[in-house]
């Protein structure tokens, strides 16, 4: 297995980053420059020629040739903030003769490389693998180019999105401590979290206003008035222990640290879970509490790849062997399968467009309901 490059960042952007896309179009050149607006072109005309004849090409001679033609370039770069992508990689380098290397940072901080590497007309990656929210910023600030191919035609229909494709997905989930919990204890949904009697027995994360979003609009679609919604957040929030990060959220669940938790990962409760811990989000007898609130996360073609065949071959990767290595992983692949664990269940997802244009509102909303909350330190 060849030796490739992994670099850490623990470092957090702001948040401001994501919403703003830091101004002005990254793909202008850069104050002081000249010829980057040529050179983007350039750039970008070269790799949409390789886009195009592979997203008109179909079946085993689009396979064939993409292969052929990835491992001609031999290179392929990563900017990722995909936790599992070291055994996405070991399968991809196994499978083609294709040196990989990877930037892995948390998604604001790969995004803000991403946007400051354009702006500067420095084409560092060839895809970007992360978030709904971050791949949405780079397809608007015009960084991405399309994927077409059969198996994009295969994915739910909720990581279908302009410009990047799911491959994957987090699930946010009711888990709980089944030591300090029965699942009769649970309520059928979470507006019974809102009852006195769980106060600081649940769990809520910092950063979670998609998940807010997503729940907050469904309520408002279920009669709600906003004053109700607002006031049954407000409820939920006095009675929580408010955690940043969910690994975090999840170790202190199995530690019993707090009963249950609200907004955790479906993959970190059953990784959990497998490992010996006393919790669960799925339990037998009962349905989980519901609505489950899904969120996509992808790949993206960057429309400047100096490797755009590699970088296709490593989207059809991911939509094929990429999927068993999900579900190995605990993750839910963007592909639906005969055993898919949330079939039969009440699914929603987070409103992209409505966070696109009002992001800071509903983060400021989320942040505003969470005082009523007590912060847990790590």
């Amino acid at each position: 297995m060849r030796q490739r490059s992994v670099v850490v960042s623990a470092a957090a952007a702001l948040t401001a980053l994501v919403l703003s896309a830091c101004g002005g179009s990254p793909t202008s050149p850069s104050e002081g420059s000249s010829g980057g607006s040529s050179k983007v072109e350039k750039a970008a005309a070269r790799a949409q020629k390789v886009y195009d004849k592979l997203n008109g090409m179909t079946g085993q001679a689009r396979t064939d040739e993409l292969v052929k033609m990835a491992e001609a370039e031999g290179s392929l770069s990563i900017y990722t903030s995909n936790t599992d992508i070291d055994d996405l990689i070991n399968g991809f380098e196994d499978a083609y003769d294709v040196d990989v290397s990877v930037y892995r940072a948390n998604s604001e901080t790969a995004l803000q490389r991403v946007l400051q590497e354009s702006k500067a007309g420095y084409f560092g990656n060839d895809v970007f693998e992360t978030n709904s929210l971050e791949l949405n910023v780079a397809n608007k600030e015009g960084l991405l180019y399309p994927y077409k191919s059969e198996l994009r035609d295969q994915v739910r229909k909720e990581g279908q999105a302009d410009g990047w494709t799911a491959s994957r997905f987090n699930v946010f989930v009711v888990g709980w401590n089944t030591k300090k919990l029965k699942a009769a204890d649970l309520p059928d949904t979470i507006e019974g979290f809102a009852d006195p009697k769980w106060k600081g027995k649940i769990s809520l994360e910092l950063g979670d206003y998609d998940w807010f979003t997503a729940m907050y609009q469904y309520y408002l679609k279920s009669g709600k008035s906003a004053a109700e919604v607002k006031d049954l957040f407000s409820k939920i929030a006095a009675n929580a222990k408010v955690v940043k990060g969910h690994t975090v959220q999840g170790e202190l669940l199995s530690a019993g640290q707090f009963d249950t938790a609200l907004s955790v990962y479906s993959h970190t409760v059953d990784k959990a879970a497998r490992d010996g811990a006393p919790v669960v989000w799925k339990p037998k007898g009962r349905d989980p509490v519901q609505p489950i609130v899904i969120r996509p996360n992808g790949i993206g073609l960057m429309k400047t790849a100096k490797n755009p065949a590699a970088a296709t071959l490593f989207v059809d990767f991911e939509l094929t062997e990429g999927q068993k290595i999900f579900a190995g992983l605990f993750r839910i692949g963007s592909i639906p399968t005969g055993n898919d664990p949330l079939e039969g269940y009440e699914v929603i997802a987070p409103p992209e467009k409505e966070l696109q244009a009002n992001g800071k509102k509903w983060d400021d909303l989320y942040a505003q309901i969470l005082e009523g909350g007590q912060v847990v330190d790590e």
